[in-house]
C-alpha cells in the first residue's frame, strides 16, 4: 500500500471488512449488471422481462459459486502471522525442515524493525547469534562487498564499520549495520528462494478472527476475508494480536518489583541511567513560574506512584529516521499535516539551558546515511502518547501511529525553521534531510514504527531480570540474548520541586550473555497447545527490555518454527515437543545455547 505506516483505512473496527472478497466483487458487477439489463428491457423487451431476471438469478448463483471458490480457505503445515523479521526467519526454517508454510502480513514490506530504519544493529555480544539469524547479517556483508552497494560513497571512505571479525565470523563474514532496503531486499529473498507463499496486507479480524477446538487453533480469518488453516501457527507480530485473539493470557504496562523479585521493574524515578533526562531544573508551565497558565503538552500531572510499583504504562515509540546529508539524495523535512510550534516549546527550554548534544545518536550507516535514534530530555520519543496502542482497535491504532509521525516532522521541520533554535546546531541540521531512495512508496517515512513493548505474553515460565543478570539459571534455552535491561522513558511528570522530569529510562548491563526459556514462548497448555509467540514472549517488562532486539527476534522465530515443526511430526503439542530432540537440531542449525561452555 502506497502509505504503510498508517495501517488501516480510516473508520476501520477489529470486525469490519477493510476491502472487498472477490466475492463481494462479483457480486456486486451481477447486482450493477442486473440493474442495466433491467432498465434495458424495460424499453425494449418488455415481455421478455421474466426470462432475463430468471436467466440473471441462474447466471449470479453460477458467478456466486465459483467466486466461492475462488477465495477458498489456504492450508499449510505452518501458518504464521506477521511480516517481521522473526516471521520470515520462522519460515524459512519451517521450508528447511520440508514443511509447507505461509506467511500472514499485515504489511506490504517485510522485516519489521530491520527493513525500517533499524540499521544500527542493537546486537550485544555478537558472538552468541547464530542459525539463519547470523545468515541475514553474513548476507549484508556479501552485499557491500560488491561495488555497486556504493552508490553515494565509496567503500573505502566508509571504512570496515559495523563488520565482524574472520576470528568469530570464520569465512562468513558479517555486517551489522545497513541501509533499509538492504535488509528488505535480504527478506524478500529469502522468500522468493525457498518459495515461501506470503499473503500481504492482510489483517487478522480480531473480533471473531480465530476458530478454536479442544485447545487448538484451527483456522484464522482476516478482514479481507481470507481463511488460513494449519496444524501450528506462529504469532510473529510485535503487538501478539494472534495470541490475544486466541484468548492467551498476557500483560500490557510494567509489573511491581515485588512480583517477580526484580529491582529495576516498576516505577523507576530519579534513576538516571543515560542521558535522556532533564539535566537541569526547567520549569513545567506555559507560561514560566504561572502554575496558572497549565502544563507545557505531554506532561503528566498526575501522581506517578512509588518506586517500584506497577503501572500500565509503556515505555516510548518513536520511528527510526534514516537521514542522509548527501546533497543528492536529500529531502529537506517536510511540514507535516498537523504542526503546532508550541508542542516543542519544551525543547527551545532544554536548549536555553545549554543541552547541545542534539546529533549524539545519528549513527552513521553506508552512503552517507543514518539510522537516527531518540536521544535527549527531549527528542524523538512520544513519550507517555502509546499507552492505548497494545489493545486498541485498528481504528485507533492507525490514529496513533499519525500522531507519532506528525510529532517527529514536526519536531524536525521545527528545529530547522524556528528562529529561536541554537544557530549552529540549525545550521548543522539543514544540511540533513529523509534520504530519496529509502521508503519510496511511503513519502521516505519509514513503513514500520518501533513497537519497543506492547504485550507480553504470561506463561508457565516467565523471563525477568534474574535470569538476564545471571542471577537464575534458565532452563531448556533454545536462544540467546546479551543486551542490556534497556527500558526508553515512560513518563514525563512533575517533580515535588515543581520541575519537568522524565522516567523510566534504564540501562543496566547484563554481565554475560544469558539464555532464553522454550517455555517463555508457548502458551499456557490449558490455553492453547498449537501456538508459539516468539516475539511477545513471556517476559517481565524489564527483562523484555533486553529481549527485544532484532537478531534475538530472528532466533527465537527459527527456533519457534523447528518446534512447530517437530510438533506436527510427534503428533503431539508445542508444550510435549522433546527438548532433546529440539536441541539437537538448534545446534545442527549453528545456534548458540549456552556461553562458556559446551552446548
Amino acid at each position: 500500500m502506497a502509505n504503510n505506516n498508517i495501517k488501516v483505512r480510516k473508520g476501520l473496527k477489529d470486525g469490519d471488512k477493510k476491502s472487498l472478497t472477490i466475492q463481494q466483487h462479483v457480486q456486486l458487477l451481477i447486482l450493477y449488471g442486473l440493474r442495466f439489463l433491467m432498465m434495458i428491457s424495460k424499453r425494449n423487451y418488455g415481455s421478455s422481462l421474466k426470462f432475463i431476471i430468471l436467466a440473471i438469478a441462474i447466471f449470479s448463483v453460477g458467478l456466486d459459486a465459483a467466486a466461492q471458490a475462488i477465495v477458498k480457505t489456504q492450508k499449510a503445515d505452518v501458518i504464521i502471522y506477521g511480516g517481521t523479521a522473526a516471521a520470515i526467519t520462522a519460515a524459512v526454517q519451517v521450508t528447511k525442515m520440508g514443511r509447507s508454510v505461509i506467511v500472514v502480513s499485515p504489511d506490504n514490506h517485510l522485516g519489521g524493525l530491520s527493513s525500517s530504519g533499524l540499521g544500527f544493529t542493537d546486537t550485544g555480544n555478537k558472538s552468541v547469534i547464530g542459525g539463519l539469524a547470523r545468515e541475514f547479517y553474513h548476507r549484508v556483508y556479501l552485499h557491500y562487498q560488491q561495488d555497486s552497494a556504493w552508490k553515494w560513497q565509496r567503500k573505502s571512505e566508509y571504512g570496515n564499520k559495523g563488520q565482524g571479525t574472520p576470528a568469530i565470523d570464520g569465512k562468513d563474514r558479517t555486517m551489522w549495520i545497513f541501509e533499509p532496503h538492504v535488509a528488505e531486499k535480504v527478506m524478500e529473498d529469502f522468500v522468493k528462494e525457498n518459495h515461501i507463499r506470503v499473503f500481504r496486507n492482510s489483517w487478522l479480524n480480531r473480533a471473531s478472527g480465530v476458530k478454536m477446538k479442544a485447545g487448538k487453533i484451527t483456522e484464522i480469518s482476516m478482514l479481507n476475508g481470507e481463511k488460513f488453516q494449519g496444524k501450528v501457527f506462529i504469532d510473529a507480530t510485535y503487538e501478539g494480536d494472534l495470541m490475544a485473539a486466541a484468548g492467551i493470557t498476557y500483560h500490557v504496562g510494567r509489573e511491581p518489583n515485588s512480583r517477580y523479585g526484580e529491582t529495576w521493574n516498576g516505577v523507576q524515578a530519579m534513576v538516571f541511567q543515560h542521558e535522556h533526562h532533564f539535566a537541569k531544573a526547567i520549569d513545567p508551565y506555559k507560561i514560566p513560574g504561572n502554575p496558572n497558565s497549565g502544563f507545557l503538552p505531554e506532561i503528566n500531572s498526575t501522581p506517578i506512584g512509588i518506586n517500584g510499583a506497577e503501572d500500565k504504562k509503556l515505555q516510548a515509540y518513536c520511528f527510526r529516521m534514516c537521514l542522509t546529508n548527501k546533497t543528492e539524495n536529500r529531502i529537506a523535512f517536510p511540514k507535516p499535516d498537523r504542526y503546532n510550534p508550541q508542542d516543542y516549546e519544551l525543547l527551545i527550554r532544554v536548549f536555553d539551558s545549554g543541552w547541545r548534544a542534539l546529533f549524539n545518536k545519528y549513527d552513521p550507516l553506508p552512503n552517507h546515511k543514518t539510522d537516527t535514534n531518540n536521544h535527549g530530555p527531549f527528542s524523538t520519543d512520544f513519550i507517555g502518547m502509546n499507552y492505548d496502542y497494545p489493545e486498541a482497535v485498528y481504528e485507533k491504532r492507525n490514529k496513533i501511529i499519525k500522531a507519532h509521525a506528525d510529532y517527529q516532522k514536526g519536531l524536525m521541520y521545527f528545529m530547522c525553521t524556528d528562529q529561536r533554535v541554537p544557530k549552529d546546531l540549525q545550521q548543522k541540521l539543514n544540511t540533513w534531510g529523509l534520504a530519496k531512495d529509502e521508503f519510496k512508496d511511503n513519502e521516505n517515512w519509514p513503513y514500520q514504527i518501533y513497537v519497543r513493548e506492547a504485550r507480553r505474553m504470561i506463561s508457565d515460565y516467565v523471563m525477568t531480570e534474574n535470569e538476564v543478570l545471571g542471577k537464575r539459571s534458565v532452563p531448556f534455552p533454545i536462544a540467546m540474548g546479551s543486551y542490556a535491561l534497556d527500558s526508553h522513558n515512560v513518563q514525563r511528570y512533575i517533580t515535588t520541586e515543581g520541575f519537568v522530569q522524565n522516567e523510566g529510562d534504564i540501562g543496566v548491563k547484563a554481565p554475560a550473555p544469558y539464555g532464553i526459556s522454550y517455555g517463555a514462548i508457548v502458551p499456557k497448555q490449558q490455553q492453547c497447545t498449537n501456538l508459539l509467540v516468539p516475539v511477545c514472549l513471556s517476559a517481565s517488562h524489564i527483562a523484555y527490555g533486553s529481549v527485544r532486539m532484532e537478531p534475538v527476534f530472528m532466533i527465537l522465530g527459527e527456533s519457534a518454527a523447528t518446534a512447530a515443526v517437530l510438533a506436527i511430526a510427534k503428533k503431539t503439542s508445542v508444550q510435549e515437543v522433546d527438548y532433546k530432540e529440539l536441541k539437537a537440531l538448534l545446534l545442527k542449525q549453528k545456534q548458540l545455547l549456552r556461553f562458556g561452555v559446551p552446548n
